[in-house]
């Protein structure tokens, strides 16, 4: 089986402290302002096998790929840089079966008379990058208003998804995490988004104000509808904080989307966060992107940062359980305490921290239940598993 066929084997956490010359590798790949001598002197050093074990992990193969024609060629052993060639490879073909997908059903929307808008995956990579390849993405995320999702969903069957979750579940008001679609002919996700599926967010997302606030991105000849970039920024800032930062290629795409789009309005970036109650994790992101990535931040926004030590404390800690580190992944107890860090408020942080554990998704749900409230009381048992193990969100 060839590379583009299979993934790499991630490296064990307990190994990860012999990645660490590999981990700067992958730091000046994914750096905003890119450093050639600098990317040539570690990258000779590096052992590639590693390198290209952790550029997957981490989702920068992309990155990688396009910092490759910077060496010479007896720096990479041919078989490395054929491995590295097919992954960027297998990479950009994924991309572009999923764009085609991507136009296929706005059509079908707009046909129906549904109202979309694209979030992170291609649409993020033409802001951050200008290459709708740079970025690895799985799935394809659109936000829809709660009141078409059951036509939404009708619309994905007839074009031959499988709903994750059903139309007798929508019809019971049930609220999952996302609502998720898949297809059997292929590994494509769907996922539809909205103010009542995003949980993460401090305070219910203004969807209105988003669709209103909306813009066009050009990809590949179409306009596709899309967040404006100060609430694209915000966005992806909830989304890394969530996850808690674990892969650096969310961390690259906030670095890249402020360096590369330099008409970002601060003042609405600053107002878009603090309607959401989102202000430290825009600030846990904009640390990392600054000082991991070197982004480049008008003076201004540096100066706040340098004033938030709970963001700075955040950012810390993510350095430290970021892969490569010779960190253990953080526990179910670092998890909750960062959860209440990224609030950013130490009254509302325990309710924000409740909400999330009580709150049921789709993977806490039991038929027969009724409306969920033995869903919310199973909930932290769950969580405590999945994560007392050290499992990934």
């Amino acid at each position: 089986m060839s590379t583009s066929d299979k993934s790499l084997s991630p490296p064990g956490r307990s190994d990860t402290a012999s990645y660490r010359d590999e981990w700067a590798v992958l730091l000046e790949c994914a750096s905003a302002t890119p450093n050639p001598q600098r990317f040539r002197e570690l990258a000779s050093t590096a052992d590639w096998s590693r390198l290209l074990v952790l550029a997957e992990e981490h989702r920068v193969i992309g990155h990688l790929a396009a910092r490759l024609p910077e060496l010479d060629e007896n720096v990479v052993r041919a078989d490395e840089r054929t491995a590295l060639v097919e992954l960027h490879r297998a990479q950009v073909f994924r991309t572009l079966g999923m764009i085609r997908e991507l136009f296929h059903l706005l059509g079908l929307f707009a046909g129906k008379g549904i109202s979309s808008l694209v979030v992170k995956g291609p649409v993020l990579a033409i802001d951050a990058y200008g290459d709708a390849a740079i970025r690895s993405y799985g799935d394809l995320d659109l936000l829809v208003r709660q009141r078409d999702i059951r036509r939404a969903t009708e619309v994905l069957e007839a074009a031959g998804y499988e709903a994750a979750v059903p139309l007798s579940a929508i019809d019971a008001r049930k609220i999952p995490g996302q609502y998720l679609f898949t297809r059997s002919d292929s590994r494509l996700l769907v996922e539809l988004h909205n103010d009542l599926t995003l949980r993460y967010f401090p305070r219910r997302l203004p969807i209105e104000e988003l669709f209103a606030r909306q813009t066009r991105v050009r990809l590949d000849g179409h306009e596709v509808p899309a967040l404006a970039v100060e609430d694209e920024l915000v966005y992806i800032s909830v989304h890394g904080a969530t996850h808690l930062w674990e892969r650096l290629g969310w961390i690259a795409d906030v670095a890249a989307l402020v360096t590369r789009q330099r008409g970002i309005d601060w003042q609405a970036v600053a107002k878009a966060a603090g309607q959401l109650g989102a202000e430290r994790m825009l600030a846990t992101g904009l640390c990392l992107a600054s000082d991991l990535l070197h982004a480049r931040l008008p003076a201004p926004v540096l100066r706040r940062l340098e004033r938030d030590g709970g963001a700075t404390k955040l950012a810390a800690s993510v350095r430290r359980w970021l892969a490569g580190t010779g960190q253990a992944p953080p526990t179910l107890f670092e998890r909750a305490a960062f959860r209440l860090g990224m609030r950013g408020n130490r009254f509302l942080a325990p309710a924000y921290l409740l909400r999330l554990s009580l709150s049921p998704t789709e993977e806490d749900w039991k038929p027969g239940n009724g409306h969920g409230f033995f869903d919310a009381l199973r909930r932290p048992f769950r969580l405590s598993r999945k994560y007392g193990r050290g499992d990934k969100f």
